[in-house]
């Protein structure tokens, strides 16, 4: 999916804290990674039913950061947040940093995340009513096609 095709039906204002800056007056990158959790745990919990978070994980296999513009502790920013593609046992996410006053791109992540199983600590496919509830929530059929 192209980038300027995704519609973020998701987006979650975030506090920029002392801690979150460097040395250089900005928002160290590290901190993004942060901020992308935080969104992507806000996503599940809004989105998909019934998560047992003491047996149920989603974890980050693979994620990608393109870093554009710095975030200034002053600047009001919100995560968004889009799934867009659902595998047998991954999802794939795009999200972004923009800044609430501007609109300003700040940064992009994609990540693949898979279902896993805390208990048996082996991954799952994921949960159909997950699926069902994502891709409502995403308003279109985001299930990867089988070849």
């Amino acid at each position: 999916m192209e980038e300027d095709e995704i519609v973020y039906n998701h987006s979650l204002p975030l506090q920029i804290r002392f801690n979150d800056m460097d040395q250089f007056g900005h928002v160290n990158n590290s901190v993004y990674l942060n901020f992308y959790d935080t969104a992507k745990t806000d996503y599940i919990r809004t989105v998909c039913p019934n998560v047992n978070w003491k047996a149920d994980a989603i974890v980050v296999v693979h994620i990608e950061v393109t870093f554009k513009a710095q975030i200034y502790s002053t600047d009001n920013i919100a995560v968004q947040t889009a799934v867009t593609g659902i595998g047998t046992k991954s999802f794939d996410l795009t999200q972004r940093i923009i800044d609430m006053d501007t609109n300003e791109e700040k940064c992009v992540g994609r990540s693949t995340m898979v279902a896993y199983d805390l208990i048996e600590r082996q991954t799952n496919p994921l949960k159909d009513e997950w699926v069902k509830a994502i891709c409502e929530f995403e308003g279109k059929d985001l299930r990867r096609k089988k070849n």
